[in-house]
């Protein structure tokens, strides 16, 4: 399985000779997870049933495993670090096929065996390990490799900047009196550290929600709903960006990857929004703020939503409906941004020759039966999440069946087969490693902060600072420096670690400011997601440029504009948060919606500089107090909003007239 010496590197596999290559650089240059190892032949083979394997097993697991919790997870890291290993080298330059070298072996068989000598003896090491001081030289031993492997581990798929938080708090834990033993019973053996509740929730929900997703994309779904966009709004003016927004909306939300989503969308929709008119660095922008906002998409959300569901103890439908109208704010925003520059550049929509036929496309409706179903199953109550997933699965197979039928009798060439569904298993058990180790490296920041008190002294440092400048709302100084954190931690961090992370850390901070649990945890959620499209480290705005072929830098500075819903939509549902349906009446929600669009509609204008004919400053400053005025849930805001809004509407429209 393992050659002695290196025979094929990535580049003479993995050339840029089509247009699927050049995504698979793309991805391999700004996606960490997609810097793998390239199997062939046996040796694929091989891999490809473990992947299978660990992905029956964990749709197993979650259904009718009843081992004692500690095993169940340990269980799941082993098999985690076994893939891991196998698919992540130490750097792009180990990219070689076929080749695993000996020191990967060594790692990939202490660090699974560490977790797995946990998983067989585990009885033997509750009865004794009933505190720190009972600890054996074996145990440490076993507990430092373990933790020692799943760091590296950790460098390879996820990346440094989690790696450096962590060590940074583990320093921190030791410099505050904090023993060896002490630290490892805590991190590795208790279920307050690497076995807390972020890869609890993984192991329970999120990996088989990623299966479900691997079977979605390979049912066809994503290149439905990028039909199914073309025919809503392709005819329209600058037609591609808008669809670029909604199919990046709709597939943003199984992916769960801003990059990822960025990468499959946009090398259909970019080259399109360029043909039209829009600069490459508009296309980029477009494409990479829709994409990273699929993550805040309802009903799926990518894998944070079923932490937010376990941290502010709540079921996951209400995070799905509290999440409904900031979403619908993120994507409207940039709809209306797109639309505003269209009309400034006097840009045409697809040509109707070109569109699909809606015909076609409702014959193909039966697609999003497994979306209809998990969303129904979830809502009803009647069955666990795992269960909802597990039975979406088979229902995406059955419909994966039913499309190859119809095309067939339609003459279409449609490849599904049994070999799909193992695709699929293959593609979920890879999809979890990244996440999954992600979700241990949360629990180990979040072990250390419970160890040493660390969130207590965070709270007391920023309430401080924030009661000390009496002119600022002192929830303002403290939102403002969450966000911070947020964005800095969240840089080339997947979204799921980082929103353990601020859950642990920041979240707590908000809330003993006297803002409402579930706004604190939807603000640092927001925060999180926006650091893939915030300079400097902007992963999907710089992914978004290279499919584009545009200036990264100015790409990430356009998508930030364009998503600027999700840097102000925040503040307002902390400071008010009847706009996450919190103590509110349907009547209110009405309101809520209709000026928040409205109020929506008016930041977009400002910052796009154009609603009938190019702002002046004063104007374009109106636009945008009239904006936020409106957003803010209130009569006398929305009163003065509004009537900013009707003035910047009047000074448009009349001036256009006269010119």
């Amino acid at each position: 399985m393992f050659n002695k010496k290196p025979k094929e590197t990535i580049n003479n596999i993995a050339g840029a000779t089509n247009s699927g290559d050049a995504v698979e650089d793309i991805m391999r240059k700004y996606d960490k997870e997609s810097n793998t190892r390239i199997w062939s032949g046996k040796p694929a083979l091989v891999v490809r049933v473990i992947m299978v394997v660990f992905s029956i097993y964990i749709m197993w697991s979650t259904l009718f495993n009843t081992q004692a919790l500690e095993q169940r997870l340990t269980m799941f890291i082993g098999l985690i670090m076994i893939m891991g290993y196998l698919t992540y080298p130490a750097s792009k330059k180990h990219v070689v096929a076929n080749f695993v070298p000996w020191y990967d072996v060594i790692l990939m068989v202490l660090g699974a065996g560490s977790f797995l000598f946990y998983y067989f003896n585990y009885e033997k090491i509750a009865w004794e390990l009933s505190s720190a001081t009972k600890m054996t030289t074996t145990h440490i031993v076993v507990a430092i490799i373990g933790l020692l492997c799943l760091f590296e581990l950790c460098r390879r798929c996820v990346g440094l900047p989690i790696l450096c938080v962590a060590g940074a708090i583990i320093i921190y834990t030791f410099a505050s009196g904090t023993n060896l033993k002490r630290v490892l019973f805590t991190l590795f053996y208790s279920t307050n550290g690497v076995l807390t509740t972020p890869i609890q929730v993984c192991a329970r929900y999120i990996a088989v929600f990623i299966i479900f997703g691997a079977f979605l994309e390979r049912t066809g779904i994503a290149q439905f709903f990028i039909s199914l966009a073309n025919a809503l709004v392709g005819r329209f003016a600058g037609g591609p960006a808008k669809v670029a927004v909604i199919s990046s909306a709709l597939c943003g939300m199984v992916s769960g990857s801003s990059v990822g989503n960025t990468v499959t969308t946009g090398s259909v929709t970019i080259p399109m929004m360029k043909e039209t008119g829009y600069e490459p660095e508009f296309a980029g922008a477009v494409e990479a703020a829709a994409s990273t906002g699929g993550q805040i998409m309802p009903p799926i959300m990518g894998a944070a939503a079923f932490l937010m569901a376990e941290y502010m103890n709540i079921t996951y439908a209400e995070v799905a409906l509290k999440a409904i109208l900031p979403a619908v704010l993120y994507f409207t925003g940039i709809f209306i941004a797109v639309h505003l520059e269209a009309k400034k550049k006097n840009l045409k929509g697809i040509p109707k020759e070109k569109l699909p036929k809606a015909g076609p496309l409702l014959k193909k409706i039966y697609l999003l039966a497994p979306l209809v179903l998990l969303v129904w199953l979830v809502v009803s109550g009647a069955r666990t999440m795992q269960f909802a997933a597990t039975v979406s699965i088979g229902a995406a197979v059955l419909v994966g069946v039913i499309d190859y039928f119809v095309d067939k009798a339609g003459g279409v060439k449609n490849d599904m087969s049994y070999k799909k569904v193992l695709e699929a298993l293959e593609a979920g058990g890879k999809g979890t490693i990244t996440v999954a180790v992600a979700c241990c490296m949360a629990g180990v920041i979040a072990g250390c902060i419970t160890a040493t008190g660390l969130a207590s002294k965070l709270i007391s440092a920023i309430v401080g600072v924030s009661s000390s400048i009496s002119f600022i709302n002192p929830q303002i100084i403290g939102m403002i420096l969450t966000m911070l954190c947020c964005i800095v931690l969240g840089m080339g961090v997947p979204t799921t670690a980082n929103y353990c992370i601020m859950a642990s850390t920041c979240a707590p901070i908000l809330i003993t400011m006297g803002i409402p649990k579930v706004a604190a945890h939807f603000f640092v959620f927001y925060f999180g997601i926006v650091a893939d499209i915030t300079p400097p480290v902007a992963l999907a705005a710089y992914a978004g440029s290279a499919i584009a072929k545009s200036n990264p830098m100015k790409t990430g500075i356009n998508a930030t504009k364009l998503a600027i819903g999700a840097f102000i939509v925040p503040y307002i549902f902390c400071l008010n948060p009847a706009m996450l349906f919190v103590d509110t009446t349907p009547m209110d929600v009405v309101l809520i919606v209709i000026t928040s669009i409205i109020g929506i509609f008016g930041v977009a204008a400002c910052f796009n500089g154009y609603l009938f004919k190019k702002m002046n400053a004063v104007v374009r400053i109106a636009a945008l107090v009239g904006g936020l005025l409106m957003m803010y849930p209130g009569i006398v805001t929305d009163a003065i909003g509004f009537a900013l809004m009707i003035a910047v509407f009047l000074v448009q429209k009349l001036s256009k007239k006269e010119a």
